[in-house]
């Protein structure tokens, strides 16, 4: 069975995204400054890229589909990087999206464990990786459901925002893996259950 993964990139003071997140900053103010790593020094982190693009079907949270605020029924956007299908938590139903480069984004309303079955089934042998945000990454940690956590953190402060680590409760972590660069540390965290 694949393993199930979650990739988030985290402030020194624990959050995924800054204050005051708005569809002008869906990253909360400040929230921006957190992937910079990827951009600015793609080549000394490829490791930690490819590895977040290697799996075969992500689940996300709405907000991180759409951002906060109502959503626009015509978006289509860029085209995503996950080249997979995508399975988006919400409680609104939607017709799927299909995107250019192989991503389909499917709404799924009936919880966590159901976009996870569905998940699976559309990753095969591959791994399913959590996509974030915070709220969807803390409900699969509080459930047992993830089985990797990689961190990557960037030297920041935010001083508020979503904290990922807020109402997920008897966590036990081992570290597996620490690499780095000037803009971000990478610590792979196995899960113990």
């Amino acid at each position: 069975m694949s393993r199930v993964t979650c990739d988030l990139t985290i402030s020194l003071d624990g959050f995924v995204a800054g204050p005051n997140q708005s569809p002008a900053e869906p990253l909360g103010e400040g929230g921006e400054l957190l992937h910079r790593w990827m951009f600015e020094e793609p080549e000394a982190n490829a490791a930690a890229i490819e590895g977040i693009l290697a799996s075969g079907a992500y689940i996300m949270g709405r907000n991180m589909f759409a951002g906060p605020g109502a959503w626009d029924e015509d978006w289509r956007g860029e085209e995503p990087p996950y080249h997979a299908p995508v399975f988006v938590l919400t409680h609104q139903p939607r017709e799927p999206l299909q995107m250019q480069g192989g991503t389909t984004f499917n709404f799924v309303t009936d919880g966590i464990e159901s976009a996870l079955a569905q998940a699976r089934e559309a990753a095969g042998s591959k791994d399913v990786a959590i996509a974030g945000g915070a709220q969807t990454a803390q409900q699969y940690l509080s459930a047992g459901l993830i089985d990797e956590l990689r961190l990557h953190t960037a030297p920041i402060i935010l001083g508020a925002g979503e904290r990922l680590l807020d109402g997920v409760a008897n966590l036990t972590l081992e570290p597996t893996e620490v690499s780095g660069t000037a803009l971000v540390t990478h610590v792979r965290y196995r899960v113990i259950r």
